[in-house]
């Protein structure tokens, strides 16, 4: 259910507040560019300045614009346990399909800890659950061996793997088994990524090249690596210049470029340098998405 390219939805802003209306046009593009699934209030949807209303409000506002046409996972991670679980019931009851839950970050707990915490979380609702493993921004790397130990439970079903380490697909088939759901969360690496054994890629760079990036994704799945390759050559200098700074600053600067939000950011987030939006340009020019 849960396979292909699925956006991490950025929040769209107007004067400072979340802009609900042209939240819901994103939701009604990304669907006709072929996305395969919406990811709302993830970091790229800067949940970090979002307030707990906030939060709910976009996750909502995103299931009803989805209306069942598409899987909607729902942000839900903190690195505070009983904030997890509040985001992740508010979740489930307003009919999200599942939930993206980060590993606890600032905390440096154990891998013991790690356990506890996606057990508790697990425990609190019905809700299929995607491990966010991101040590970059966490500080804390889960473990093939604790990722195994996850995945009998009956509701982790997967991880949304941000390490940039390829081997790392094929260290967690042997310890979760072929069925876990292996699902990039690096653009650059998304082929490659699949080829080892994923089956997706949640992605910033799909905001701004939602159908490229669903192209790419269909190919690999189907097994065409070559033609695959060919689509990810499009997108490779955006993927880089997307991230060159924080990577939501440069998919809402890129998503501006092309007449879809504003590229407003909440502090400590700034907008691009003047370099960094030359290189977007580009990139949108290299992908055919911008003359």
């Amino acid at each position: 259910m849960f396979k292909g390219s699925m956006p991490a939805l950025v929040t769209p802003f107007k004067d400072g507040a979340v802009d609900f209306e042209t939240l819901k046009r994103l939701v009604d593009w990304h669907i006709e560019q072929g996305s395969h699934g919406l990811v709302p209030v993830g970091t790229t949807g800067e949940s970090p300045t979002l307030s707990h209303s906030e939060h709910e409000a976009v996750v909502q506002c995103v299931v009803q614009a989805v209306d069942g046409r598409i899987p909607v996972i729902a942000g839900a991670g903190s690195n505070n346990t009983d904030e997890a679980i509040r985001f992740i019931t508010f979740a489930e009851r307003v009919g999200a399909d599942a939930a993206l839950v980060v590993t606890p970050y600032y905390n440096k707990q154990t891998q013991a800890g790690l356990y506890a915490h996606f057990k508790a979380v697990h425990d609190c609702c019905n809700l299929p659950i995607i491990i966010y493993n991101i040590p970059g921004r966490s500080a804390v790397d889960m473990s093939p061996v604790t990722m195994g130990e996850l995945s009998k439970l009956p509701r982790i079903v997967g991880v949304k793997d941000a390490t940039g380490d390829l081997d790392r697909v094929c260290s967690q088939r042997l310890t979760c088994g072929p069925d876990f759901l292996q699902i990039s969360g690096e653009d650059a690496t998304a082929h490659g990524f699949n080829a080892q054994g994923g089956v997706g890629c949640i992605s910033v760079t799909a905001n701004v090249a939602p159908k490229l990036c669903a192209e790419l994704q269909e190919a690999t799945l189907a097994g065409d690596y070559a033609k695959a390759l060919s689509i990810q050559d499009r997108p490779m200098p955006l993927h880089h210049a997307i991230f060159a700074e924080p990577g939501l600053c440069g998919a809402k600067y890129g998503m501006s470029r092309l007449g879809l939000c504003a590229e407003d950011v909440r502090l400590p987030l700034m907008p691009l340098t003047a370099e960094t939006r030359e290189r977007v340009d580009f990139g949108l020019r290299h992908a055919g998405l911008l003359n």
